[in-house]
């Protein structure tokens, strides 16, 4: 069935139009996440924005939208030489079982194709690394705690925060030089290796190749090529501060 505009209907619009008024599509807003795990399905289920306050217990609030999501309170104050206060991101998969919808996750590394992401970022004062958290488990199993690896992409930190574990050697990836560290993870009885990229030049977008990260991450020997990749995660640890940390943009393709 078609309909025509009648001259009412396209006098209204015109006259919105001339108050001001936006005549297209709303934006669909989002209510704060406020809950220590919060999370919240955005972008018709592509990505899922979590609050993800696991190390700490003052009140941390961020705001979503379809691509991203803003701190928007949560004064941190806790020394670097800890564990982070929290993990506030946006993710492509499955997170204990918490899925997206259309990624293609989980995926097994030996089936890799053009996995990508991008992301474009915004800083403030604190202590905080902004840094892509990178799930790989030993089956597809994206119910619980993966138990295969944890591959960090750090793309900026203050001066505090430093990977965990050891840095063990330098990489040339995503046109830039990293500092590699490596470490094993232990929570609650399960054990992973903890792989992290610190781009030795700070920058606040990053467009990266899953794929190429992952396989320098197996050609060291910390991640196998039968585990499964779980899910694709970007956003910021605090350790101090937290407000005005916001991930503007961020997409995943898995072609």
């Amino acid at each position: 069935m078609t309909f025509r505009r009648t001259a009412t209907a396209m006098a209204l619009l015109l006259g919105l139009a001339d108050l001001g008024v936006s005549t297209a599509a709303a934006t669909p807003s989002y209510a704060q996440l406020c809950g220590q795990y919060d999370s919240v399905h955005v972008a018709n289920n592509r990505f899922v924005v979590q609050n993800d306050e696991w190390g700490d217990t003052i009140p941390q609030c961020v705001q979503p939208t379809d691509s991203g999501f803003t701190v928007v309170s949560g004064n941190h104050n806790l020394p670097t030489t800890n564990a982070p206060a929290a993990y506030p991101s946006i993710y492509a998969g499955c997170h204990y079982g918490n899925c997206s919808s259309g990624s293609g996750l989980p995926l097994q590394v030996s089936k890799f194709g053009n996995l990508r992401s991008s992301v474009n970022y915004t800083t403030t004062g604190g202590q905080w690394d902004a840094a892509y958290d990178i799930w790989l488990d030993t089956n597809p199993n994206p119910t619980g705690q993966n138990n295969g690896a944890e591959i960090m992409i750090w793309g900026a930190h203050t001066s505090g925060p430093r990977p965990f574990g050891d840095k063990v050697a330098t990489a040339n990836l995503a046109g830039a030089t990293w500092d590699v560290w490596y470490g094993v993870q232990h929570n609650n009885g399960v054990s992973w290796n903890v792989i992290s990229y610190a781009r030795q030049q700070a920058t606040n977008s990053l467009e990266v190749s899953v794929r190429d990260f992952t396989l320098d991450a197996a050609n060291r020997g910390y991640v196998q090529r039968s585990w499964y990749l779980t899910s694709v995660q970007f956003g910021f640890e605090p350790w101090q501060g937290g407000p005005g940390l916001a991930v503007n943009s961020f997409s995943f393709t898995n072609n």
